[in-house]
């Protein structure tokens, strides 16, 4: 695995192993339950299960990116970060983290109150025309996702005639306009089960290899996603196993970032395949 280093303010993450990123979801609605929470003490429990368990980063978002999910306003989903970061941050004020949004006005708004950290956007851009911007302005790293469509259409019917190519293209021309736009700590992000039937995914997982090409750090997430449970005809809540086998293949096949439910399974699928590298 190439090693990467992600900087960000005055800090930076060092990709020597694969890091594991941790969901925290300041939502009512996000598809897995245990990924959610509103209450100062349940992001208290949270954020200090995943850090007894090795958590890396903190993935946190304010709005469901699920098929078809509510959509929130942008005010609702300012006030739910700011909520939860305040109180996140009096717990762990040095764990990085990283914030799910596709909206620029976010990425600001909790710059201005909070400081860098990473921004998680699942549409690349796409869905707001202003964001390599600002994330340029304010100097942080992004991860940038292929999503086929937005969360409401992404899963009507999606076709491909050359899955792995077309992400590839896809990534190559985000990627130079990101360098182009002053961005040039990226990273990238597949989008399992973003616009992808059961087959697609598969597919995508069989060749993730291919994305080791652009040099650049690799984001996964798979945990307890519809591509486990519907193959396997179970539910979110019982498909902890499936998502660590897929993790291991992931890491196996290059992937320097597992963002995961569930951190102690990540952790050990890492300490494993780290030892067998020895």
């Amino acid at each position: 695995m190439s090693e990467h280093i992600i900087k960000y303010g005055n800090s930076q993450l060092l990709l020597k192993k694969p890091l594991v990123m941790g969901i925290m979801n300041f939502t009512p609605d996000s598809f897995y339950a245990q990924s959610r929470v509103e209450t100062e003490k349940q992001i208290h429990e949270r954020v200090e299960q995943m850090i007894s368990e090795g958590v890396d980063i903190i993935d946190i978002g304010a709005f469901s990116s699920r098929p078809n999910a509510d959509d929130v306003s942008s005010d609702e989903e300012i006030r739910r970060l700011i909520h939860g970061l305040k109180i996140f941050k009096k717990i762990a004020p040095k764990i990085p983290i990283s914030v799910d949004t596709f909206r620029s006005q976010i990425v600001e708004t909790i710059f201005d109150k909070f400081g860098a950290f990473i921004v998680n956007d699942i549409s690349a851009g796409e869905l707001d025309d202003k964001m390599f911007g600002i994330v340029a302005k304010l100097k942080l790293p992004y991860i940038a996702m292929h999503m086929k469509g937005n969360p409401h259409t992404m899963q009507n019917n999606p076709i491909y005639n050359d899955l792995i190519k077309k992400i590839s293209e896809y990534f190559t021309q985000k990627v130079e306009q990101l360098h182009q736009s002053g961005i040039n700590e990226i990273i990238i992000d597949p989008g399992f089960g973003f616009g992808k039937t059961i087959e697609h995914n598969y597919n995508l997982l069989a060749n993730l290899q291919e994305f080791q090409k652009f040099e650049l750090p690799l984001l996964v997430g798979f945990s307890r996603k519809s591509m486990l449970y519907n193959l396997l005809n179970t539910v979110p809540e019982k498909s902890l196993n499936a998502t660590t086998i897929v993790n291991t293949v992931a890491v196996l096949k290059g992937a320097n970032i597992l963002r995961v439910h569930d951190v102690q399974a990540a952790v050990e699928v890492v300490e494993i395949i780290e030892k067998l590298k020895e």
